[in-house]
């Protein structure tokens, strides 16, 4: 059984457009630091895990952070590709995204303050098989470059409101506290 995007396209657009007061949808994930580096984070009824490289201080057992967001950056493209490919009647057979990005070590380990701790670059290859036109799979890429929701996340300062709870450290005997 196949999905029908485009029906689901359609129905979505038009149930947005009918109640827009209904197009908000928060999405939540919540972390624990584990061992080490090593971090696991529940999303839904899914839980997955983070480490650093060995070269980096972690144990090397899953993925980092900045590798993560590469990982949201290419599934989110595939997705969005496969949805407005077929929302535009354009055939697509498959999409695939390659993708690095550049960090300077330098900003995460306070060498030097003018350095950004985070990527400095990221590039990307998506490799579309299509018997689409050449103008057709530019359409296609100019749309879901425009709807992307993950590489609008990268492109644009999103506003984040971080804010500390502090657990009663009393309740700590007084040789932990000094470790």
């Amino acid at each position: 059984m196949s999905i029908n995007f485009k029906d689901i396209f359609d129905g979505t657009q038009s149930a947005l457009k009918d109640a827009p007061d209904q197009a908000n949808a928060w999405f939540e994930a919540q972390t624990r630091l584990g061992e080490g580096f090593n971090s696991t984070a529940a999303v839904r009824q899914f839980t997955t895990h983070v480490d650093e490289p060995t070269g980096l201080g972690g144990k090397d057992s899953a993925p980092n952070p900045v590798e993560y967001i590469l990982v949201a950056l290419g599934s989110c493209q595939e997705i969005t590709y496969r949805l407005y490919a077929d929302a535009l009647k354009i055939p697509l057979t498959s999409v695939s995204v390659k993708l690095r990005g550049l960090v300077d070590l330098r900003g995460f380990f306070a060498v030097d303050d003018s350095v950004r701790p985070g990527f400095q670059r990221i590039e990307a290859v998506v490799t579309l098989e299509s018997p689409a036109s050449e103008d057709d799979l530019r359409r296609l890429k100019e749309t879901v470059d425009r709807h992307c929701p993950v590489l609008d996340i990268l492109r644009n300062p999103v506003p984040v409101a971080l804010s500390s709870a502090i657990v009663d450290r009393g309740a700590i005997p007084a040789a932990t506290q000094a470790a």
